[in-house]
């Protein structure tokens, strides 16, 4: 991490992107017709918990210690919701295992698009917060290790030079990653990279595979 003297003002990236994205999902993942395993108000706390270390790098302008915060809790906080979409999804399919009729098709529709949904802005903001060391490690420039490949990137001219991605670059990623089911114009580059995107497309691939064509199938009946 940085320096507080390389942590300037004007070398951080905003916030506001990623706090819409995680504004929307709190909207879908909180609809009354998907299927709950935990109380309305834990979605609730986990994107306040989310948020406001955002919030307040914003204010200080990228201060160390809220950039820390920021960090780790962000990893922290989407990996308690992944493991809360797999939860939700393995309680999904054992009751349709054992009771064919336990759902309705409305509730597994709204139910995979809203566990779609926050996989897909769960691993954008994992990608956008380890990639070459974080926000603000390529905001300063600190030449940290690439995580992932961006065409934007390459080339030898100085536009290239200059590109880094932002927070919707690592989003675009990320919707490909749970839609094609593979890397697309930006390679990974590192195992954990790797790891990370085959995680979140076999999440997407259950997810579409088995609940939402359950959901179709029950509809279209």
């Amino acid at each position: 991490m940085a320096s507080k003297e390389i942590l300037r003002a004007d070398h951080f990236e905003r916030r506001w992107p990623v706090v819409l994205q995680l504004l929307v999902v709190v909207g879908i993942a909180t609809h009354p017709a998907r299927i709950h395993i935990m109380p309305l108000w834990f979605g609730y706390s986990l994107a306040v918990a989310c948020v406001l270390p955002m919030v307040a790098v914003g204010i200080s302008r990228g201060g160390l210690q809220w950039t820390h915060l920021e960090h780790w809790s962000n990893l922290a906080i989407c990996a308690l919701g992944e493991t809360v979409v797999l939860l939700t999804l393995y309680h999904i399919i054992t009751e349709m295992l054992r009771t064919p009729t336990a759902f309705t098709g409305e509730q597994l529709l709204a139910t995979s698009i809203a566990a779609w949904t926050i996989n897909v802005v769960t691993f954008s903001v994992v990608f956008w917060q380890i990639d070459r060391g974080g926000p603000e490690a390529r905001a300063n420039r600190l030449g940290k290790k690439p995580e992932w490949l961006f065409p934007q990137a390459s080339g030898p001219d100085a536009e290239a030079a200059e590109w880094m991605p932002m927070s919707a670059d690592y989003l675009f990623l990320s919707f490909c990653t749970a839609t094609a089911f593979s890397p697309t114009d930006v390679a990974p580059v590192t195992t954990r990279a790797k790891m990370l995107m085959m995680v979140e497309s076999a999440i997407s691939l259950i997810t579409l595979v088995i609940v939402a064509s359950r959901a179709i199938n029950i509809l279209g009946s």
